[in-house]
């Protein structure tokens, strides 16, 4: 059956406090959803983000960031006394030291109101949960910097175990508390998603950064000296984004090591989110096949190399671990023969990106991808131009034959971008999955994140109320409902 979706990261839903909440619109744009024939919502990592506000380069696997904790959730349950008033509520942009600065005096009124249950010493009681605790509290004891930089004893924690100061002991039960809070609230949207017929594909990149628990607490899974810093560093060569190759700074995976331990990392972290969503797209799915080892001594990715990884055990590891997880495969850029016999041999679903394979070069516009059902079609993704944005960009010439080439295929109806969007939902590819602002027809506004740069803009785009999304949701109900 062929089915559409949306992809909408939660920190553009509207709220009253300037991100997107896992609170009532969370819940809305769910209802909003299933009312025009969407049956997928697929987000960004949700996980506690750092430097440059990536959730590709967050805290922690397993952990969400408590800056899309709903404070009117927290006020209906008798943790705030009273909900302030609204702060940054229409702005198109997150701006999110501001909004982490707004938020933290309610998050701690509500763990000085809280009474601990039965569910949340349960909770608790997940290894990875006090591992996180600690690692913030003491990220927050070591003003703030990585934690290969931090006090000796401090960075020794994880094999130590050693007691540590009260103050850190308390910041660690918030930061616990935090999570257990995280954890119901985002139960309760996936609660409200089955219960609209809405699945929801979340995130899990391939790496993780080096400022994470899960190096802290992991070190003999990753290649790194004997300070805790890497000795390689993850990125892609030079491509269509970058002449001098992407250098991501994440650490690279000691793959013998993970071996002798059945995987467990990747079983332990894969298995969670399994817990969290009902599919899970692995960003970078090719690092699988071979993966890019870059020196850490290099400034650029140009003097890396390609390294065979042990793609097929892990993933017949997982599979065999881990009974009906449902993986999605990204499977971009310029991939070698054997990444894509992988994921076939998987039966995993990859990605087709309209935008990069409509071609306007020739006397006529074609599209270069060979259309297939096990697929999911999208117009992009968080990490290129928008439909509108990319369309602006081309030739008149180019223009025109785009427009005859959509005109062939049955698709000559309406404003350029119903065109678009009609031929992506017409494809044969099982799930079409088009960005929320596409559907809105937004320009460079709507632009989620530029690879290869930091900081912002990226990650900040927003809606600002639930109006428009309701529009142009309504607008081709009919399109979604009857793929």
């Amino acid at each position: 059956m062929r089915e559409s979706g949306v992809l909408m990261p939660v920190s553009a839903l509207p709220s009253p406090t300037g991100v997107g909440e896992l609170g009532r619109q969370a819940h809305q744009f769910i209802e909003l959803l299933s009312r025009n024939g969407v049956k997928i919502w697929q987000i960004l990592p949700l996980n506690p983000v750092g430097y440059g506000n990536s959730p590709y380069q967050p805290y922690s696997s397993c952990a969400g960031d408590e800056i899309y904790l709903s404070l009117e959730s927290l006020q209906e349950e008798g943790l705030l006394e009273k909900l302030p008033e609204p702060f940054l509520e229409g702005e198109t942009r997150v701006r999110y030291d501001q909004v982490r600065a707004f938020k933290e005096p309610f998050l701690r009124e509500a763990f000085a109101r809280f009474q601990p249950t039965d569910d949340y010493q349960e909770f608790i009681a997940q290894s990875w949960v006090e591992e996180y605790g600690v690692f913030r509290a003491l990220k927050r004891a070591n003003g703030g910097v990585c934690w290969n930089e931090w006090r000796e004893a401090d960075k020794a924690w994880p094999e130590k175990r050693s007691p540590l100061p009260a103050d850190v002991e308390a910041e660690a039960a918030y930061q616990m508390f935090l999570q257990y809070l995280f954890y119901r609230q985002w139960m309760k949207v996936r609660e409200k998603a089955r219960e609209n017929g809405i699945r929801i594909m979340g995130d899990v990149p391939f790496y993780v950064g080096i400022d994470s628990v899960d190096v802290w607490a992991g070190k003999k899974n990753f290649l790194l000296d004997r300070d805790g810093r890497a000795t390689f560093i993850a990125g892609v060569p030079p491509d269509y984004f970058s002449a001098t190759g992407q250098r991501w700074g994440n650490p690279i995976y000691d793959w013998d090591y993970l071996k002798e331990t059945g995987y467990r990392f990747w079983v332990d972290r894969i298995g969670y989110n399994q817990k969290l969503f009902d599919m899970i797209r692995i960003d970078h799915f090719r690092a699988f096949d071979t993966y890019w080892k870059i020196p850490a001594s290099c400034p650029t990715a140009i003097e890396g190399k390609w390294i065979e990884a042990p793609g097929y055990e892990v993933l017949d590891t997982l599979l065999e671990r881990l009974p009906g997880v449902n993986l999605v495969a990204e499977d971009l850029g310029d991939l070698r023969p054997e990444v894509l016999t992988l994921k076939e041999h998987y039966h995993l679903k990859g990605m087709k990106i309209l935008i990069f394979s409509l071609k306007t070069d020739g006397k006529y516009a074609y599209d270069e991808f060979h259309d297939r059902e096990n697929l999911i079609i999208y117009t992009g993704t968080h990490d290129n131009d928008t439909l509108m944005e990319w369309y602006e960009k081309l030739t008149i010439p180019a223009r025109r034959k785009l427009r005859r080439f959509l005109k062939r295929q049955g698709c000559g109806q309406g404003s350029i971008k119903d065109r678009l969007l009609a031929y992506t939902w017409k494809s044969l590819a099982e799930y079409a999955i088009v960005p929320m602002a596409d559907i809105l027809g937004l320009g460079r506004e709507g632009h989620i994140n530029t690879p290869g740069t930091v900081g912002s803009p990226n990650w900040e785009w927003r809606m600002p109320d639930m109006d428009e999304i309701a529009a142009g949701l309504a607008r081709y109900r009919g399109k979604m409902s009857n793929r």
